[in-house]
């Protein structure tokens, strides 16, 4: 029982730590997708005095990815139902051209900024319609709830790295003895500490496999049933091959640290 308890002691740890990162990217990916939602969603509005192509835009500012004219006898039907032909025809001429422009990426207000400043620089524009206060709500909701859930994996995997170097430090005390007497034989440090590396592998790699068995979970049966529409649109993000290599070496790292730390830990201590 005391031989379970020890293990799980590092591998529970490890799973936070594991879960914790995996989380991170499919966070990651799935607000890059919402990013990607986001920026082709919005536009901005400039009005010109002659006609403009994307590549006039772009000179005026990297950030324009694409533009597209609104037709003005789209806005004439709003405004002259009415009016006689020729009138439809001399507001026509003396109407600006309008254009939608889209972003490269998603950027923040600072930036919207810039690039209006940007294109006002042109004597061809005579204004810009950036639509801030709507697109500045959703940044800073978005923004915050980065953020907030960054903070969230950052502490979730500092506590759990805690943890596991104290359970590591109580095999170190275990095998103090074994490590002490192969240093007093010239052992190198990596020969020393073997045995640590072997009991902390180990687990590292059943709690891997605990978190790539739970995400597989998720993204293969969960996320059909779950009814949450964005999870089933968007089950591929929730893990990817990529994931497994990314948390074997996350743990293999980990336990490299842990042990490295204990071992040097005891060496100060005889000192």
């Amino acid at each position: 029982m005391k031989y379970i308890k020890e293990h799980l002691m590092f591998i529970l740890p490890m799973m936070a730590i594991l879960l914790g990162i995996d989380f991170y990217l499919v966070f990651d990916r799935m607000t890059s997708n919402y990013e990607a939602a986001l920026r082709d969603g919005y536009s901005m509005l400039a009005i010109t005095k002659k006609e403009m192509n994307t590549q006039e835009f772009k000179k005026l500012n990297a950030e324009i990815s694409e533009s597209s004219r609104i037709d003005k006898s789209e806005i004439i039907k709003q405004i002259s139902s009415n009016q006689s032909k020729k009138d439809v025809e001399d507001i026509l001429k003396a109407l600006p051209y309008f254009y939608t422009l889209k972003l490269e990426k998603y950027v923040d207000m600072d930036s919207i900024e810039k690039i209006k400043k940007s294109l006002l620089k042109s004597t061809d524009i005579k204004r810009v319609e950036t639509f801030g206060d709507s697109y500045y709500s959703k940044y800073r909701l978005f923004s915050f709830i980065k953020f907030t859930l960054k903070v969230f994996i950052f502490f979730m995997v500092l506590v759990s790295l805690f943890l596991v170097i104290k359970q590591m430090e109580i095999w170190g005390y275990k095998h103090r003895q074994r490590i002490q007497v192969m240093e007093i034989f010239g052992a190198p440090l990596m020969l020393r500490s073997g045995v640590l590396f072997r009991v902390a592998l180990s687990d590292a790699f059943i709690a891997t496999l605990l978190i790539v068995i739970f995400f597989s979970y998720l993204r293969f049966i969960w996320a059909g049933s779950s009814g949450v529409n964005i999870m089933i649109e968007q089950k591929e993000m929730l893990f990817q091959l990529k994931d497994i290599a990314i948390l074997l070496a996350s743990s293999v790292f980990i336990v490299i640290i842990s042990v490295f730390s204990v071992v040097l830990g005891i060496k100060e201590n005889e000192e």
